[in-house]
C-alpha cells in the first residue's frame, strides 16, 4: 500500500471520494400524490419496515438496484416489493431528469400476480408525470 505525504493511505482517499460522490448523487424519492403517501403509510408496520429499508436502498442505488428488490416493468415503470410478515405489496415507480423517483402507485398484494388494474393505474400516472 502506498502511504502518502499527508499520513493517510491512497485507499483511504479513494474510500472517501467514492462517499462523497455517493453524497452528492443520491436520488430524491417524490411521490405522485399526497394520496399515494399516505396509502403507503396505512402498509402494516412490518411492510412499512421493509419500504423504509428499500427507499434507502433506492436512494442510494437508483436504477442499479434490482431483483429480489426491485424489477423492470418495461417502458421505464419499475416496482420494488417491500415484505413482511404480514404480506407483501408492490410500490410502482419512475425515474425523472436529476435523479428523481416518483412513487406512483402502491398496494398489498394478495394474489401471484400483479393485477392488471394496479399495473394500468400505475401506468396512466407514469404518463402524467411525463407530460408535466
Amino acid at each position: 500500500m502506498i502511504i502518502l505525504d499527508s499520513g493517510f493511505h491512497r485507499n483511504d482517499k479513494i474510500r472517501g471520494f467514492i462517499q462523497l460522490c455517493k453524497g452528492l448523487m443520491s436520488w430524491k424519492i417524490e411521490y405522485f400524490s399526497e394520496a399515494v403517501r399516505l396509502e403507503i403509510d396505512t402498509f402494516p408496520v412490518g411492510i412499512r419496515a421493509s419500504y423504509a429499508r428499500l427507499t434507502a436502498l433506492l436512494e442510494e442505488f437508483g436504477l442499479d438496484l434490482c431483483m429480489p428488490h426491485s424489477r423492470a416493468m418495461g417502458g421505464m415503470l419499475f416496482e420494488f416489493r417491500p415484505k413482511g410478515r404480514e404480506g407483501i405489496a408492490r410500490v410502482f415507480y419512475c425515474i425523472q431528469v436529476g435523479k428523481r423517483i416518483i412513487v406512483l402507485h402502491s398496494f398489498i398484494k394478495k394474489t401471484s400476480e400483479t393485477p392488471k388494474r394496479e399495473l394500468e393505474i400505475a401506468r396512466k400516472r407514469q404518463r402524467e408525470v411525463s407530460k408535466s
